[in-house]
Protein backbone atom coordinates (compact mmCIF):
# COMPACT_ATOMS: atom_id res chain seq x y z
CA UNK A 1 0.00 0.00 0.00
CA UNK A 2 1.52 3.48 -1.23
CA UNK A 3 1.29 6.64 1.27
CA UNK A 4 0.12 9.51 -0.70
CA UNK A 5 0.30 13.06 -0.69
CA UNK A 6 -2.78 14.93 -1.43
CA UNK A 7 -2.31 18.56 -2.65
CA UNK A 8 -5.08 20.90 -0.71
CA UNK A 9 -5.89 24.20 0.05
CA UNK A 10 -7.42 25.35 3.44
CA UNK A 11 -10.41 25.86 4.75
CA UNK A 12 -12.18 28.79 6.56
CA UNK A 13 -13.48 28.28 9.58
CA UNK A 14 -11.89 25.21 10.98
CA UNK A 15 -11.60 26.70 14.34
CA UNK A 16 -12.50 24.07 17.64
CA UNK A 17 -15.01 25.35 19.39
CA UNK A 18 -16.17 24.58 23.33
CA UNK A 19 -15.42 20.77 22.25
CA UNK A 20 -13.76 20.56 18.80
CA UNK A 21 -14.77 21.38 15.59
CA UNK A 22 -19.06 21.02 15.01
CA UNK A 23 -20.14 21.81 11.31
CA UNK A 24 -23.05 20.93 9.34
CA UNK A 25 -22.27 17.12 7.70
CA UNK A 26 -22.43 18.51 4.34
CA UNK A 27 -19.48 20.68 5.38
CA UNK A 28 -17.62 17.80 6.41
CA UNK A 29 -18.12 15.95 3.34
CA UNK A 30 -16.44 18.45 1.04
CA UNK A 31 -13.05 17.03 -0.46
CA UNK A 32 -10.53 17.25 1.60
CA UNK A 33 -12.47 18.91 4.10
CA UNK A 34 -12.04 16.52 6.92
CA UNK A 35 -8.59 15.44 5.95
CA UNK A 36 -6.73 18.95 6.11
CA UNK A 37 -8.50 19.02 9.86
CA UNK A 38 -7.35 15.21 10.86
CA UNK A 39 -3.64 16.19 9.15
CA UNK A 40 -3.20 19.48 11.06
CA UNK A 41 -3.85 17.27 14.14
CA UNK A 42 -1.04 14.74 13.29
CA UNK A 43 1.18 17.79 12.71
CA UNK A 44 0.44 19.47 15.35
CA UNK A 45 0.82 15.93 17.88
CA UNK A 46 4.22 14.73 16.38
CA UNK A 47 3.89 11.89 19.54
CA UNK A 48 1.19 10.08 17.43
CA UNK A 49 4.11 8.65 15.26
CA UNK A 50 4.78 5.48 16.73
CA UNK A 51 2.40 5.86 19.58
CA UNK A 52 -1.56 4.34 20.17
CA UNK A 53 -4.32 6.47 19.16
CA UNK A 54 -8.13 5.28 20.14
CA UNK A 55 -10.59 6.38 17.69
CA UNK A 56 -14.49 6.49 17.46
CA UNK A 57 -17.74 7.79 17.79
CA UNK A 58 -21.32 8.01 18.71
CA UNK A 59 -22.61 6.61 15.49
CA UNK A 60 -23.97 9.37 14.34
CA UNK A 61 -24.46 10.13 10.23
CA UNK A 62 -20.64 10.33 8.82
CA UNK A 63 -18.87 8.20 11.59
CA UNK A 64 -18.26 5.23 9.68
CA UNK A 65 -16.80 7.08 6.62
CA UNK A 66 -14.72 9.23 9.34
CA UNK A 67 -13.64 6.47 10.92
CA UNK A 68 -12.61 4.54 7.73
CA UNK A 69 -10.85 8.30 6.27
CA UNK A 70 -9.03 8.50 9.31
CA UNK A 71 -7.83 4.93 9.62
CA UNK A 72 -5.87 5.45 6.66
CA UNK A 73 -4.50 8.64 7.59
CA UNK A 74 -3.36 7.38 10.52
CA UNK A 75 -1.37 4.75 8.85
CA UNK A 76 0.25 7.24 6.51
CA UNK A 77 1.24 9.40 9.24
CA UNK A 78 3.12 6.73 11.52
CA UNK A 79 0.58 5.71 14.58
CA UNK A 80 1.78 2.56 15.43
CA UNK A 81 -1.48 1.45 16.83
CA UNK A 82 -4.84 2.06 16.86
CA UNK A 83 -7.78 0.71 19.32
CA UNK A 84 -11.30 1.64 17.12
CA UNK A 85 -14.62 1.07 18.94
CA UNK A 86 -16.51 -2.15 17.41
CA UNK A 87 -18.40 -0.71 14.31
CA UNK A 88 -16.83 2.77 15.10
CA UNK A 89 -18.56 3.19 18.15
CA UNK A 90 -17.31 4.68 21.64
CA UNK A 91 -18.78 6.86 23.85
CA UNK A 92 -17.07 10.26 24.68
CA UNK A 93 -16.25 9.19 27.96
CA UNK A 94 -15.60 5.56 27.31
CA UNK A 95 -12.75 6.91 24.93
CA UNK A 96 -10.96 8.89 27.94
CA UNK A 97 -11.59 5.60 29.71
CA UNK A 98 -9.50 3.39 26.68
CA UNK A 99 -6.85 6.30 26.76
CA UNK A 100 -6.17 6.21 29.95
CA UNK A 101 -6.63 2.09 30.91
CA UNK A 102 -4.23 1.13 27.49
CA UNK A 103 -2.07 3.74 27.84
CA UNK A 104 -2.76 5.62 24.77
CA UNK A 105 -1.18 8.64 23.00
CA UNK A 106 -4.25 10.10 22.35
CA UNK A 107 -7.74 9.65 20.78
CA UNK A 108 -9.85 10.91 18.10
CA UNK A 109 -14.05 11.85 19.17
CA UNK A 110 -16.49 11.91 16.25
CA UNK A 111 -19.21 13.32 17.42
CA UNK A 112 -21.13 16.60 17.98
CA UNK A 113 -22.72 15.68 21.43
CA UNK A 114 -26.03 16.21 21.75
CA UNK A 115 -26.59 17.93 18.89
CA UNK A 116 -28.92 16.14 16.13
CA UNK A 117 -27.86 13.77 13.71
CA UNK A 118 -28.47 12.72 9.80
CA UNK A 119 -27.02 14.04 6.62
CA UNK A 120 -28.62 17.49 6.27
CA UNK A 121 -27.86 17.62 10.66
CA UNK A 122 -24.54 17.85 12.25
CA UNK A 123 -21.04 16.29 12.92
CA UNK A 124 -17.71 16.67 14.72
CA UNK A 125 -14.57 15.66 15.61
CA UNK A 126 -12.19 16.54 18.61
CA UNK A 127 -8.48 15.44 20.15
CA UNK A 128 -8.12 13.84 23.25
CA UNK A 129 -4.88 14.15 25.00
CA UNK A 130 -2.91 11.15 26.59
CA UNK A 131 -4.73 12.09 29.95
CA UNK A 132 -8.24 10.77 28.59
CA UNK A 133 -9.58 14.89 28.36
CA UNK A 134 -10.15 17.11 25.37
CA UNK A 135 -6.68 19.16 24.29
CA UNK A 136 -6.01 21.90 26.54
CA UNK A 137 -6.48 25.27 24.18
CA UNK A 138 -2.97 26.17 23.86
CA UNK A 139 -3.33 22.55 20.92
CA UNK A 140 -6.61 23.91 19.64
CA UNK A 141 -5.47 26.68 18.75
CA UNK A 142 -2.42 24.64 17.35
CA UNK A 143 -4.49 22.87 15.40
CA UNK A 144 -6.46 25.67 14.15
CA UNK A 145 -3.07 27.60 12.88
CA UNK A 146 -2.55 24.31 11.39
CA UNK A 147 -5.73 24.32 8.95
CA UNK A 148 -5.17 27.64 7.90
CA UNK A 149 -1.50 26.88 6.49
CA UNK A 150 -1.95 23.27 5.52
CA UNK A 151 -0.86 22.30 1.62
CA UNK A 152 -0.61 18.52 1.52
CA UNK A 153 -2.28 15.58 3.60
CA UNK A 154 -0.83 12.04 3.66
CA UNK A 155 -3.30 9.18 3.21
CA UNK A 156 -2.50 5.60 2.04
CA UNK A 157 -4.63 4.01 -1.48
CA UNK A 158 -6.65 1.00 0.78
CA UNK A 159 -9.75 -0.93 0.93
CA UNK A 160 -11.99 -0.44 4.05
CA UNK A 161 -11.79 -2.34 7.17
CA UNK A 162 -13.80 -4.45 8.82
CA UNK A 163 -14.99 -2.67 11.77
CA UNK A 164 -17.75 -4.90 12.53
CA UNK A 165 -15.46 -8.03 13.97
CA UNK A 166 -13.43 -7.62 17.01
CA UNK A 167 -10.03 -8.40 16.37
CA UNK A 168 -6.37 -6.86 15.22
CA UNK A 169 -5.59 -6.54 11.76
CA UNK A 170 -2.83 -4.56 9.65
CA UNK A 171 -3.33 -1.31 7.41
CA UNK A 172 -0.07 -0.65 5.82
CA UNK A 173 2.16 -1.61 8.58
CA UNK A 174 -0.09 -0.22 11.57
CA UNK A 175 -1.91 -2.65 14.19
CA UNK A 176 -5.71 -2.03 14.30
CA UNK A 177 -7.72 -3.32 16.66
CA UNK A 178 -11.45 -3.37 16.86
CA UNK A 179 -12.29 -3.73 20.25
CA UNK A 180 -15.28 -3.97 22.57
CA UNK A 181 -16.79 -0.56 23.30
CA UNK A 182 -17.89 -1.14 26.26
CA UNK A 183 -16.10 -3.68 27.86
CA UNK A 184 -12.86 -1.60 29.41
CA UNK A 185 -15.78 1.08 30.56
CA UNK A 186 -18.29 -1.31 32.32
CA UNK A 187 -15.15 -2.72 34.00
CA UNK A 188 -14.09 0.77 35.57
CA UNK A 189 -17.46 1.19 36.54
CA UNK A 190 -17.42 -2.13 38.75
CA UNK A 191 -14.65 -0.75 40.51
CA UNK A 192 -16.05 2.51 41.18
CA UNK A 193 -19.54 1.80 42.86
CA UNK A 194 -21.37 -0.96 44.67
CA UNK A 195 -22.62 -3.44 42.58
CA UNK A 196 -23.91 -5.44 45.48
CA UNK A 197 -25.99 -2.70 46.83
CA UNK A 198 -27.16 -1.51 43.01
CA UNK A 199 -28.63 -5.06 42.18
CA UNK A 200 -30.07 -5.34 45.78
CA UNK A 201 -32.00 -2.71 45.22
CA UNK A 202 -33.38 -3.69 41.78
CA UNK A 203 -34.15 -6.97 43.58
CA UNK A 204 -36.36 -5.02 46.11
CA UNK A 205 -38.59 -3.52 43.21
CA UNK A 206 -37.05 -0.77 42.66
CA UNK A 207 -38.51 0.20 39.06
CA UNK A 208 -36.11 2.62 36.99
CA UNK A 209 -36.53 4.10 33.49
CA UNK A 210 -32.90 4.89 31.47
CA UNK A 211 -33.91 6.87 27.91
CA UNK A 212 -30.83 6.25 25.75
CA UNK A 213 -32.24 8.74 23.27
CA UNK A 214 -31.38 6.61 20.28
CA UNK A 215 -27.58 7.14 21.15
CA UNK A 216 -24.41 5.64 22.05
CA UNK A 217 -25.19 5.18 25.26
CA UNK A 218 -27.75 2.22 24.82
CA UNK A 219 -25.40 -0.84 24.79
CA UNK A 220 -23.44 0.74 27.93
CA UNK A 221 -26.82 1.40 29.60
CA UNK A 222 -28.00 -2.41 28.66
CA UNK A 223 -25.00 -3.99 30.05
CA UNK A 224 -24.28 -2.70 32.98
CA UNK A 225 -27.75 -1.70 34.15
CA UNK A 226 -29.98 -5.01 32.76
CA UNK A 227 -26.63 -7.12 32.60
CA UNK A 228 -24.74 -6.88 35.30
CA UNK A 229 -27.08 -4.56 38.13
CA UNK A 230 -30.29 -7.02 37.57
CA UNK A 231 -32.75 -3.94 36.09
CA UNK A 232 -35.57 -5.95 34.55
CA UNK A 233 -35.43 -6.13 30.65
CA UNK A 234 -37.30 -2.95 29.00
CA UNK A 235 -35.54 -0.45 31.63
CA UNK A 236 -33.23 0.18 29.03
CA UNK A 237 -35.67 2.44 25.90
CA UNK A 238 -34.52 3.51 22.84
CA UNK A 239 -31.17 1.29 23.17
CA UNK A 240 -29.55 1.38 19.76
CA UNK A 241 -27.89 3.66 18.28
CA UNK A 242 -29.09 5.61 15.19
CA UNK A 243 -27.24 7.55 12.72
CA UNK A 244 -29.97 10.14 12.88
CA UNK A 245 -30.47 9.22 16.49
CA UNK A 246 -34.02 8.03 15.31
CA UNK A 247 -35.18 11.70 14.06
CA UNK A 248 -34.71 12.85 17.73
CA UNK A 249 -32.57 15.58 19.11
CA UNK A 250 -30.37 13.55 21.62
CA UNK A 251 -30.53 16.21 24.45
CA UNK A 252 -31.60 14.97 27.75
CA UNK A 253 -33.71 18.32 28.86
CA UNK A 254 -36.97 18.81 29.78
CA UNK A 255 -37.35 19.53 26.03
CA UNK A 256 -36.17 16.70 23.91
CA UNK A 257 -36.45 14.19 26.66
CA UNK A 258 -40.04 14.64 26.88
CA UNK A 259 -41.43 11.46 27.02
CA UNK A 260 -39.46 10.15 29.86
CA UNK A 261 -40.30 13.87 32.01
CA UNK A 262 -43.92 12.88 30.73
CA UNK A 263 -43.97 9.21 32.45
CA UNK A 264 -42.02 10.42 35.58
CA UNK A 265 -44.26 13.17 35.91
CA UNK A 266 -47.33 10.91 36.08
CA UNK A 267 -49.38 8.31 37.44
CA UNK A 268 -47.14 4.98 38.27
CA UNK A 269 -44.20 6.64 37.50
CA UNK A 270 -40.71 4.78 38.30
CA UNK A 271 -38.90 5.48 41.08
CA UNK A 272 -35.45 6.77 39.18
CA UNK A 273 -35.37 7.94 36.00
CA UNK A 274 -32.50 8.97 33.09
CA UNK A 275 -31.42 9.85 30.08
CA UNK A 276 -27.83 10.83 28.72
CA UNK A 277 -27.11 12.13 25.25
CA UNK A 278 -25.81 11.66 21.87
CA UNK A 279 -22.12 10.64 23.00
CA UNK A 280 -22.93 9.68 26.39
CA UNK A 281 -21.55 12.84 28.25
CA UNK A 282 -24.54 14.68 29.87
CA UNK A 283 -27.30 13.40 32.15
CA UNK A 284 -30.65 13.80 33.27
CA UNK A 285 -31.86 13.00 36.83
CA UNK A 286 -35.81 12.71 37.66
CA UNK A 287 -37.34 11.15 40.43
CA UNK A 288 -41.69 10.18 40.84
CA UNK A 289 -42.59 13.33 40.20
CA UNK A 290 -39.45 15.29 40.63
CA UNK A 291 -36.62 16.89 38.57
CA UNK A 292 -33.45 17.61 39.45
CA UNK A 293 -31.35 20.23 38.33
CA UNK A 294 -27.74 19.42 36.82
CA UNK A 295 -26.54 22.26 39.56
CA UNK A 296 -28.23 20.34 42.49
CA UNK A 297 -26.79 16.72 40.74
CA UNK A 298 -23.53 18.01 41.48
CA UNK A 299 -24.18 19.54 45.04
CA UNK A 300 -26.53 16.58 46.40
CA UNK A 301 -23.66 13.96 44.61
CA UNK A 302 -21.16 15.75 46.67
CA UNK A 303 -22.74 15.56 49.69
CA UNK A 304 -23.25 11.78 49.45
CA UNK A 305 -19.64 11.25 48.13
CA UNK A 306 -18.83 9.23 50.96
CA UNK A 307 -21.55 6.38 50.34
CA UNK A 308 -20.04 5.47 47.17
CA UNK A 309 -17.35 3.11 47.94
CA UNK A 310 -14.23 5.03 45.09
CA UNK A 311 -15.15 8.35 47.43
CA UNK A 312 -15.32 7.23 51.10
CA UNK A 313 -12.59 8.46 51.89
CA UNK A 314 -13.85 12.39 51.17
CA UNK A 315 -13.40 14.36 47.93
CA UNK A 316 -9.67 16.33 47.67
CA UNK A 317 -12.48 19.91 46.32
CA UNK A 318 -14.68 20.37 43.59
CA UNK A 319 -15.43 22.90 41.09
CA UNK A 320 -17.82 24.09 38.47
CA UNK A 321 -18.19 25.80 35.32
CA UNK A 322 -18.54 29.63 35.94
CA UNK A 323 -22.24 29.18 34.64
CA UNK A 324 -23.48 26.48 37.17
CA UNK A 325 -25.02 27.20 40.24
CA UNK A 326 -23.46 27.74 43.33
CA UNK A 327 -25.29 25.24 44.91
CA UNK A 328 -21.88 22.97 45.06
CA UNK A 329 -20.11 25.96 46.59
CA UNK A 330 -22.42 25.67 49.68
CA UNK A 331 -21.61 21.95 50.34
CA UNK A 332 -17.69 22.79 49.85
CA UNK A 333 -17.31 25.28 52.68
CA UNK A 334 -19.57 23.00 54.70
CA UNK A 335 -16.78 20.29 54.09
CA UNK A 336 -13.98 22.74 54.61
CA UNK A 337 -13.51 22.17 50.53
CA UNK A 338 -11.97 23.79 47.96
CA UNK A 339 -14.25 25.01 44.99
CA UNK A 340 -12.79 26.44 41.69
CA UNK A 341 -14.85 28.49 39.35
CA UNK A 342 -13.80 27.43 35.82
CA UNK A 343 -14.97 28.60 32.10
CA UNK A 344 -17.28 26.50 30.28
CA UNK A 345 -16.04 23.43 28.34
CA UNK A 346 -14.93 20.23 30.08
CA UNK A 347 -10.52 20.67 28.97
CA UNK A 348 -10.94 23.19 32.22
CA UNK A 349 -11.18 20.61 34.62
CA UNK A 350 -8.31 18.39 33.31
CA UNK A 351 -5.40 20.39 35.27
CA UNK A 352 -7.32 20.60 38.38
CA UNK A 353 -7.94 16.93 38.38
CA UNK A 354 -4.66 15.96 37.27
CA UNK A 355 -2.71 17.83 40.05
CA UNK A 356 -5.17 16.05 42.29
CA UNK A 357 -7.00 19.24 43.35
CA UNK A 358 -10.52 17.93 42.57
CA UNK A 359 -12.47 15.02 42.61
CA UNK A 360 -15.69 15.83 41.06
CA UNK A 361 -16.60 18.39 38.74
CA UNK A 362 -20.13 19.57 36.55
CA UNK A 363 -21.25 21.71 34.33
CA UNK A 364 -25.06 23.26 34.22
CA UNK A 365 -25.17 21.97 30.87
CA UNK A 366 -25.94 18.43 32.48
CA UNK A 367 -22.73 17.52 32.22
CA UNK A 368 -21.20 15.57 35.76
CA UNK A 369 -17.75 13.36 36.41
CA UNK A 370 -15.18 12.91 38.97
CA UNK A 371 -11.78 11.56 38.66
CA UNK A 372 -11.78 8.37 36.95
CA UNK A 373 -11.84 9.89 33.48
CA UNK A 374 -11.20 13.31 32.06
CA UNK A 375 -14.75 13.86 29.98
CA UNK A 376 -18.17 14.35 31.49
CA UNK A 377 -19.91 11.22 31.88
CA UNK A 378 -23.37 10.67 31.85
CA UNK A 379 -23.99 7.21 33.31
CA UNK A 380 -21.43 7.30 35.51
CA UNK A 381 -23.65 10.13 36.99
CA UNK A 382 -26.60 7.57 36.92
CA UNK A 383 -24.76 4.86 38.94
CA UNK A 384 -23.20 7.42 41.72
CA UNK A 385 -27.20 8.34 42.21
CA UNK A 386 -28.60 4.61 42.18
CA UNK A 387 -25.38 4.07 44.69
CA UNK A 388 -26.66 7.09 46.77
CA UNK A 389 -30.39 5.77 46.21
CA UNK A 390 -29.44 1.94 47.29
CA UNK A 391 -27.25 3.08 50.26
CA UNK A 392 -29.93 5.52 51.78
CA UNK A 393 -33.07 4.17 50.84
CA UNK A 394 -35.18 7.40 50.59
CA UNK A 395 -36.88 8.89 47.91
CA UNK A 396 -35.05 10.70 45.39
CA UNK A 397 -37.21 13.77 45.91
CA UNK A 398 -36.86 13.54 50.05
CA UNK A 399 -32.84 13.24 49.51
CA UNK A 400 -32.78 16.79 47.23
CA UNK A 401 -35.73 18.32 49.66
CA UNK A 402 -33.24 17.33 52.62
CA UNK A 403 -30.03 18.97 51.05
CA UNK A 404 -32.27 21.80 50.60
CA UNK A 405 -32.88 21.98 54.56
CA UNK A 406 -29.75 21.60 55.19
CA UNK A 407 -27.93 24.25 52.48
CA UNK A 408 -30.78 26.18 51.39
CA UNK A 409 -32.08 26.09 47.75
CA UNK A 410 -30.02 27.81 44.70
CA UNK A 411 -33.37 28.26 42.79
CA UNK A 412 -31.70 28.19 39.41
CA UNK A 413 -33.04 28.36 35.62
CA UNK A 414 -31.12 28.41 32.16
CA UNK A 415 -32.86 30.56 28.99
CA UNK A 416 -31.29 29.25 25.80
CA UNK A 417 -32.09 31.29 22.55
CA UNK A 418 -31.26 29.18 19.78
CA UNK A 419 -29.97 30.23 16.11
CA UNK A 420 -30.42 33.72 16.53
CA UNK A 421 -27.74 36.46 13.97
CA UNK A 422 -24.68 35.88 14.91
CA UNK A 423 -23.97 39.27 14.13
CA UNK A 424 -27.00 40.93 16.44
CA UNK A 425 -25.57 38.42 19.27
CA UNK A 426 -21.94 39.56 19.16
CA UNK A 427 -23.09 43.15 19.30
CA UNK A 428 -25.33 42.21 22.15
CA UNK A 429 -22.71 41.26 24.07
CA UNK A 430 -20.32 43.96 23.40
CA UNK A 431 -22.93 46.47 24.27
CA UNK A 432 -22.67 44.26 27.65
CA UNK A 433 -19.46 44.52 28.20
CA UNK A 434 -19.22 48.06 27.83
CA UNK A 435 -21.72 48.72 30.26
CA UNK A 436 -19.93 46.80 33.01
CA UNK A 437 -18.22 49.87 34.67
CA UNK A 438 -21.92 51.69 34.91
CA UNK A 439 -23.81 48.84 36.44
CA UNK A 440 -22.72 48.25 40.04
CA UNK A 441 -24.23 50.97 42.37
CA UNK A 442 -27.33 51.11 40.24
CA UNK A 443 -31.02 49.95 41.50
CA UNK A 444 -32.38 48.00 38.99
CA UNK A 445 -36.16 46.99 39.59
CA UNK A 446 -35.33 46.99 43.44
CA UNK A 447 -32.42 45.21 43.06
CA UNK A 448 -28.87 46.80 44.09
CA UNK A 449 -25.76 45.91 41.66
CA UNK A 450 -23.14 44.92 43.65
CA UNK A 451 -20.89 43.39 41.00
CA UNK A 452 -20.57 43.14 36.95
CA UNK A 453 -17.51 41.71 35.19
CA UNK A 454 -16.41 39.83 32.32
CA UNK A 455 -14.91 36.27 33.86
CA UNK A 456 -11.63 36.06 33.27
CA UNK A 457 -9.99 32.54 34.60
CA UNK A 458 -6.60 32.43 35.65
CA UNK A 459 -5.54 28.48 35.88
CA UNK A 460 -4.29 27.75 39.01
CA UNK A 461 -2.06 25.21 38.02
CA UNK A 462 -0.42 26.43 35.19
CA UNK A 463 -1.46 30.04 34.89
CA UNK A 464 -2.81 29.60 31.50
CA UNK A 465 -5.47 32.94 31.27
CA UNK A 466 -8.96 32.63 29.35
CA UNK A 467 -10.50 35.82 29.12
CA UNK A 468 -14.50 37.04 27.93
CA UNK A 469 -16.16 34.04 29.55
CA UNK A 470 -19.26 35.17 30.81
CA UNK A 471 -20.83 38.64 31.39
CA UNK A 472 -21.69 38.38 35.50
CA UNK A 473 -23.64 40.37 37.15
CA UNK A 474 -24.60 39.83 41.06
CA UNK A 475 -26.80 41.65 43.16
CA UNK A 476 -27.68 42.38 46.68
CA UNK A 477 -30.42 39.62 47.41
CA UNK A 478 -27.22 36.88 46.71
CA UNK A 479 -28.86 36.49 43.00
CA UNK A 480 -26.92 36.69 39.96
CA UNK A 481 -27.48 36.67 36.08
CA UNK A 482 -24.67 35.45 33.70
CA UNK A 483 -24.81 35.48 29.75
CA UNK A 484 -22.65 34.53 27.70
CA UNK A 485 -22.96 32.71 23.79
CA UNK A 486 -22.66 29.12 23.36
CA UNK A 487 -19.90 27.48 21.25
CA UNK A 488 -21.31 24.11 20.75
CA UNK A 489 -23.71 25.15 17.89
CA UNK A 490 -23.10 25.30 13.80
CA UNK A 491 -25.95 27.60 12.82
CA UNK A 492 -25.99 31.24 13.83
CA UNK A 493 -25.23 32.26 17.80
CA UNK A 494 -26.95 30.59 20.83
CA UNK A 495 -27.28 33.06 23.63
CA UNK A 496 -27.82 31.20 27.08
CA UNK A 497 -28.98 33.46 30.06
CA UNK A 498 -28.30 32.20 33.17
CA UNK A 499 -30.29 33.42 36.47
CA UNK A 500 -30.35 32.30 40.35
CA UNK A 501 -31.18 32.75 43.47
CA UNK A 502 -30.22 31.53 46.80
CA UNK A 503 -33.14 30.36 48.84
CA UNK A 504 -32.99 29.83 53.05
CA UNK A 505 -36.44 29.93 52.94
CA UNK A 506 -37.80 26.42 53.26
CA UNK A 507 -41.16 27.46 52.80
CA UNK A 508 -40.15 28.34 49.03
CA UNK A 509 -38.47 25.24 48.47
CA UNK A 510 -41.14 23.98 46.22
CA UNK A 511 -41.64 27.01 43.70
CA UNK A 512 -41.20 26.37 40.13
CA UNK A 513 -38.27 28.41 39.09
CA UNK A 514 -39.62 30.38 36.62
CA UNK A 515 -41.95 31.36 38.99
CA UNK A 516 -39.58 32.18 42.31
CA UNK A 517 -37.27 33.65 39.66
CA UNK A 518 -39.84 36.00 37.66
CA UNK A 519 -38.62 39.26 38.87
CA UNK A 520 -35.13 38.22 37.51
CA UNK A 521 -36.00 37.09 34.29
CA UNK A 522 -37.53 40.31 33.26
CA UNK A 523 -34.65 42.39 34.17
CA UNK A 524 -32.67 39.89 32.51
CA UNK A 525 -34.08 40.45 29.36
CA UNK A 526 -34.15 44.20 29.93
CA UNK A 527 -30.51 44.17 30.52
CA UNK A 528 -29.90 43.09 27.82
CA UNK A 529 -32.33 43.74 25.56
CA UNK A 530 -32.73 40.25 24.46
CA UNK A 531 -36.35 40.72 23.01
CA UNK A 532 -36.26 44.36 21.14
CA UNK A 533 -32.57 43.38 20.05
CA UNK A 534 -33.69 39.32 18.25
CA UNK A 535 -37.16 39.53 18.13
CA UNK A 536 -37.66 36.51 20.51
CA UNK A 537 -40.60 37.13 22.73
CA UNK A 538 -39.26 33.69 24.80
CA UNK A 539 -35.96 31.69 24.63
CA UNK A 540 -36.46 28.40 22.91
CA UNK A 541 -35.73 26.34 25.59
CA UNK A 542 -35.70 26.58 29.33
CA UNK A 543 -34.07 24.49 31.34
Amino acid sequence: MSIQSVATRPFSGQKPGTSGLRKKVSVFRQPHYLENFVQSIFDTVPELRGGTLVLGGDGRYYNRVAVQTILRMAAANGVAQVLVGQGGLLSTPAVSCVIRTRGATGGIVLSASHNPGGPDEDFGIKYNVSNGGPAPEKITEAIHARTEAIEVYRTVDAAELDLDTLGSTELAGMSVEVIDPVADYAALMEKLFDFGAIRALFASGFRMRFDAMNAITGPYAHEILEGRLGAPAGTVVRGTPLEDFGGAHPDPNLVHAHDLVELMMGAGAPDFGAASDGDGDRNMILGRGFYVTPSDSLAVLAANATLIPAYAGGLKGVARSMPTSMAVDRVAAALGLNCYETPTGWKFFGNLLDAGCITFCGEESFGTGSDHVREKDGLWAVLAWLNVLAVRREPLADIVRAHWASYGRNVYTRHDYEGIDSAVADELMADLRASLQSLPGCVLDGLSVTSADDFTYTDPVDGSVSRKQGVRVAFSDDSRIVYRLSGTGTQGATLRVYIERHEADADKHGLDPQQALAALIVLADRIAGITSRTGRPAPDVIT
